[in-house]
């Protein structure tokens, strides 16, 4: 208050006939009543603040204690599937070499089948029982027995690269693509543009030689590798002489190969790796896994 500002008067003056004193004594009264209320409305302060401070320490205990839900760490790894071979021996499969192409069909016929070929009856049966097509299964179970030639501790099994080949392509049938017999998807499957648009950004590496891009790599055939990949781990899986990510022999191969690079795959910590190391998204890895099992199940009762 400005110590200058005259003070209003507590109350009015009485009015009529009163004893001497009567208004001192008015006065004291009005004061103390004024006293009472403000030690009443002290009171009533002093109370609200204790709630308020009582119900901010509750609320501030209760942010404390939403603490976010432990992040479930995914643990789940494919199944390896029985493997597609028409022999065993000492439990290793052996490939069946009877359904090769016959090399008087021509080159052009001989490059329709894998190199390592595979028993056509489990063939036709699991793709019966999975839905897979006949001509992809062919193309991840050759690549996975000749990986398992090639490196027999991997223990990389053909349900893993079938179901990589789903998620990414559709097992080459992605927009409406087909898969011929020499297995290559028509039209050829392309992804989008890596151009930092909400996917990494990966400038042109093949002057677009594989993806038809000059400014910008994509993913390339039913497998989806990127050029610059692929200049690595490229392989030839039909016996063509060529590498080509577009053809389905080559890329399962190739894929085998990639994921056995970095170790065993026969524990959920190592498979796990492998696949991420494809594709490096937790769901992903999750997703492959559920895929992966499914076709392990699938064509149990198929053998």
């Amino acid at each position: 208050m400005n110590p200058n500002t005259r003070q209003a008067p507590l109350a009015a003056e009485p009015t009529g006939s009163v004893e001497p004193g009567d208004g001192q004594a008015r006065c004291a009264a009005v004061t103390h009543e004024r006293r009472k209320k403000r030690t009443v409305l002290a009171q009533i302060g002093m109370f609200l603040s204790i709630g308020v401070i009582a119900v901010a320490a509750t609320a501030a205990m209760n942010l404390a204690s939403l603490k976010p839900p432990p992040m479930q760490l995914p643990t789940a790894m494919a199944e390896v599937a029985p493997v597609p071979g028409s022999a065993t021996v000492s439990g290793q499969p052996a490939p069946n070499t009877q359904n090769t192409p016959d090399a008087s069909l021509g080159s052009a016929s001989a490059a329709v089948a894998p190199i390592v070929g595979v028993d056509p009856a489990w063939a036709e049966k699991v793709s019966a029982a999975t839905g897979i097509p006949r001509r992809a299964l062919t193309a991840y179970a050759a690549a996975d027995l000749t990986v398992d030639a090639e490196q027999p501790g991997c223990g990389i099994g053909w349900n893993t690269l079938a179901a990589i080949g789903e998620i990414e392509s559709g097992h080459g049938g992605h927009g409406g693509a087909v898969l011929s017999d020499t297995g290559y998807p028509t039209p050829a499957i392309r992804g989008i543009a890596l151009d930092g648009s909400g996917v990494a950004a990966i400038t042109d590496t093949d002057g677009g030689a594989w993806d038809g891009d000059t400014v910008w790599d994509r993913a390339v055939g039913p497998m989806q590798f990127i050029p610059e990949t692929w200049a690595r781990w490229g392989a030839d899986g039909n016996g063509d002489g060529a590498a080509d990510p577009n053809q389905i022999d080559d890329a399962a191969l190739a894929t085998a190969r990639y994921l056995c690079h970095g170790g065993d795959m026969t524990s959920t910590e190592t498979w796990r790796a492998g696949v991420f190391s494809y594709n490096h998204v937790d769901s992903y890895v999750n997703n492959v896994a559920v895929v992966a099992n499914q076709y392990a199940q699938q064509s149990a009762g198929a053998q």
